[in-house]
């Protein structure tokens, strides 16, 4: 399988990038775009070369840290699947995929493909723990939840953070990724001590760092995920709720 690939190439965060073009005569079908970029740079480390910089961790789709652009599309072709779960059987030979870092304003370029998604955690840090009382740890059936509850707030939990959300968003906006926090979290037991508090500050950091909701719905059609688009819903949902309650819980 042949590919032609254009990669984007910058050294640092003050320099220019540029997209460098790489023909790959030998790729597999079976092969992730992680393991073509890793195909590619093994052939540059034995020419002397530099690699290129990419993101990586579990390569089993749960981390989220392999976020890269193809063609423009988040991670890539296939729909709900992070980049280390995309395949090259989604292209055909003598395809050109443009592989580059995620884009948006929330996350600068630190070398080649790999970002900046500290914006993110910056949000989690707002507001996304819950508040126990020390000591020894209750039993299992103290606190009820209900199964259809629980299910729910698990998938919503779900969320990898791998930002793709955002870049797929025209605006920049992390309202699937908020979103789907403050419903796991609202939804349990142990996060309703702070819930109010919660929503104002983590909402707070959102509209700090990322854009206003376009209403489009790109961001579900990437998420690894699969968060329900219904997430983006809790922003304005539990900064009401926040507001009328009149107390920081």
């Amino acid at each position: 399988m042949k590919l032609t690939l254009e990669i984007w190439r910058q050294a640092g965060p003050t320099t220019e990038g540029r997209f460098e073009t790489v023909e790959v005569p030998d790729a597999v079908e079976q092969m992730s775009i992680l393991e073509l970029l890793d195909h590619v740079n093994n052939r540059l480390i034995e020419e002397g070369k530099e690699p290129y910089a990419f993101a990586s961790d579990c390569r089993e789709g749960i981390c989220g840290t392999c976020g890269l652009m193809v063609n423009g599309r988040p991670h890539g072709a296939d729909q709900n699947k992070p980049a280390c779960q995309q395949r090259l059987m989604s292209y055909n030979d003598g395809d050109v995929l443009k592989i580059e870092p995620l884009r948006s304003a929330a996350y600068p370029i630190i070398k080649d493909m790999v970002v900046d998604r500290s914006a993110l955690d910056r949000v989690m840090q707002q507001g996304g723990y819950v508040s126990i009382n020390a000591g020894t740890a209750p039993d299992a059936d103290t606190l009820h939840v209900n199964h259809d509850v629980a299910e729910r707030a698990l998938d919503h939990a779900a969320c990898i953070g791998c930002g793709a959300c955002v870049a797929a968003c025209p605006n920049g906006a992390a309202h699937l990724f908020t979103g789907a926090k403050l419903v796991h979290l609202s939804l349990l037991p142990l996060g309703k001590e702070e819930r109010a508090r919660r929503a104002r500050h983590m909402i707070d950091e959102l509209e700090t760092n990322f854009g206003p909701c376009s209403l489009y719905g790109e961001c579900a059609d990437v998420c690894p995920a699969g968060i329900p688009l219904t997430a983006v819903a809790a922003i304005n949902k539990e900064r009401a709720r926040a507001a009328f309650s009149g107390k920081d819980n």
